[in-house]
């Protein structure tokens, strides 16, 4: 019998006050009642064992884990229940009893995408095909070895040729001691003639074999054309597979307006949707409620299984949704909701006091608080810089000799003019600064001191996270030390070599780093009051003294 998606609670949700407000989505602690929710989902997916190994929690080798979420939901007579969905497919499916189907079904075996796929699949083939023959890999041969004959010819030749100069310079050295007059004069035109002769079988030698190159290089283009047409035939089949697709992303809000994902996307100035824009759990979950007239309450969204080897992701630990895939879908789903603000939001606008540690007519030293940026971001611009240049309108840009996120607090280095800025940058560039940063790390580090290197980009899906990436990923390199354990939680100093962005958060809670997240890290761990993380420790040599210079301010926490 098919299980319908809307759940009721098991669990006794009457003592729990239902929010008035749709909770806010992105910094967020989960509603009581998501939390719930999700219990009662995980004690489902737990009686799973097939999944369990999919999604890596038995030893499977290669197992990833999946993004769940729930939405709790109101039905029109009142009675308070819950829908649960999960982003993407599983198991090669992405209808499953119990849970929301997807906005628009990618594997339905006779819808467009299917038989699109099986066009595509056709060509791969093709193309696989004709990249194995024997001809195009013959062909190929061919003007390997003319090429490197034509290299090797030229040079022999430039050998050979400069054996005969330096031969003749000999004999005309001998001519011009031993012969005189007309016999001279022959001598030196018989060895100008023979160097003429030389550069002419030169050239004759290297134009026949040019001549092999250039053929060779015409059989080969002659069969490389058909595949490369095959592959721009696919190139361009993909691209209008994909955006058939996004336009059957069809996604409501509660006022039952319709969007495409591709509209969606192209109000925000973006030709092209990220790939999988609409198939995440949260849409889902929101487009499901308003097909069917139930009213959304809160809705959490949790990683189930082992992570990702690049990302990092936690079992069982809450997530926002990502902000470069489905924020611009859920700013069209959420409309018309009532939601909360950002609670963040009062924090970063909230009047903060610059601390000045140092200041001489060369350079400042400042302590930055915690959720007040270095740089004016889009919004916002209230920050560091911004007081620097209200402070010492006279100083010349450009200030900042580094940053710290906006999150982080402590020591910023700042350069009152351009000599002087440059000067601090080379130091930070030849990694003769000596910096230490303060955190305390979410559970119990084992051992005491190490080496974390592992490189990090940008999440171009999920801005600001980053990611492990060591294809494209830039060197990121943290020396660390234990400090203290106490009451389950680790303080700890990190000596960072290179400066990328999220380098100690992503260190810290990485998987191949320390697995344990800087407390108050909702990017890569669980929001608290504040990020635990200080700068609190820098040695420079001062640009115009050249003295060693050492500034520590203590963390506040």
């Amino acid at each position: 019998m098919h299980q319908e998606p809307f759940i009721a609670f098991k669990s006794a949700v009457s003592h729990l006050v239902v929010p008035e407000q749709f909770p806010y989505l992105y910094t967020y602690e989960p509603h009581p009642l998501c939390r719930i929710a999700a219990d009662e989902l995980q004690e489902k997916i737990c009686r799973n064992p097939e999944w369990n190994k999919r999604f890596g929690l038995e030893g499977e080798q290669g197992g990833v884990g999946k993004m769940f979420g729930v939405l709790v939901v109101q039905q029109q007579e009142g009675t308070l229940g819950y829908l649960a969905g999960f982003s993407g497919a599983i198991a090669g499916s992405n209808n499953y009893p119990g849970f929301v189907p997807p906005v628009f079904d990618l594997l339905n075996p006779k819808g467009f995408f299917k038989q699109g796929e099986i066009k595509l699949n056709e060509i791969n083939a093709a193309i696989e095909q004709l990249e194995n023959s024997n001809g195009l890999q013959t062909a190929k041969n061919q003007l390997n070895l003319a090429t490197e004959a034509l290299e090797q010819l030229q040079t022999d030749w430039k050998a050979r040729m400069k054996a005969g100069k330096k031969e003749r310079k000999r004999q005309r050295h001998e001519a011009a001691e031993s012969l005189e007059g007309e016999a001279l004069e022959d001598c030196f035109e018989e060895l100008n003639r023979a160097s003429q002769l030389e550069k002419m079988a030169y050239k004759k030698a290297m134009a026949e074999q040019k001549r092999e190159v250039e053929l060779a290089q015409k059989i080969w283009t002659s069969l490389l054309e058909p595949l490369e047409a095959l592959k721009e035939q696919r190139k361009v089949k993909s691209a209008q597979l994909q955006f058939e697709i996004f336009d059957q992303f069809r996604l409501l809000n509660d006022k039952a307006e319709v969007k495409t994902v591709p509209e969606i996307f192209r109000e925000l100035g973006e030709d092209t949707p990220p790939a999988g824009a609409g198939d995440c759990a949260g849409p889902k979950l929101l487009q499901f409620a308003f097909q069917q007239k139930l009213k959304p309450i809160a809705m959490a969204e949790f990683w189930w299984g082992a992570s990702p080897k690049s990302e990092i992701r936690k079992h069982k630990q809450f997530y926002p949704p990502c902000r470069s895939k489905c924020a611009p879908i859920m700013q069209h789903m959420l409309k018309h909701l009532d939601m909360e603000t950002d609670p963040l939001h009062g924090e970063i606008y909230q009047p903060r006091e610059l601390e000045m540690i140092f200041e001489d007519d060369w350079l400042m030293v400042v302590n930055k608080p915690e959720q007040f940026l270095s740089v004016p971001g889009k919004e916002i611009t209230d920050s560091v810089l911004q007081r620097i240049k209200q402070m010492r309108p006279e100083a010349e840009g450009p200030l900042l000799v580094h940053r710290l996120d906006m999150s982080t607090s402590g020591i910023l280095l700042v350069a009152k003019d351009q000599l002087t800025h440059k000067a601090l940058q080379s130091q930070f560039i030849k990694r003769t600064t000596r910096k230490r940063y303060v955190a305390i790390l979410d559970g119990l580090v084992q051992e005491d001191r190490g080496v974390i290197d592992l490189p990090i980009r940008v999440d171009l899906d999920n801005r600001p996270r980053q990611l492990v990436c060591y294809e494209h990923g830039k060197s990121a390199r943290t020396k660390w030390e234990v400090i203290s354990r106490e009451n389950g939680k680790t303080r700890i100093h990190f000596y960072p070599v290179t400066g990328r962005t999220h380098q100690l958060r992503v260190h810290a809670a990485h998987p191949n780093g320390l697995n344990t997240p800087i407390m108050g890290d909702e990017l890569y761990g669980i929001a608290a009051d504040r990020l635990y993380l200080h700068a609190e420790y820098i040695g420079i040599i001062h640009p115009q003294s050249g003295a060693k210079m050492e500034f520590t301010i203590p963390a506040p926490f």
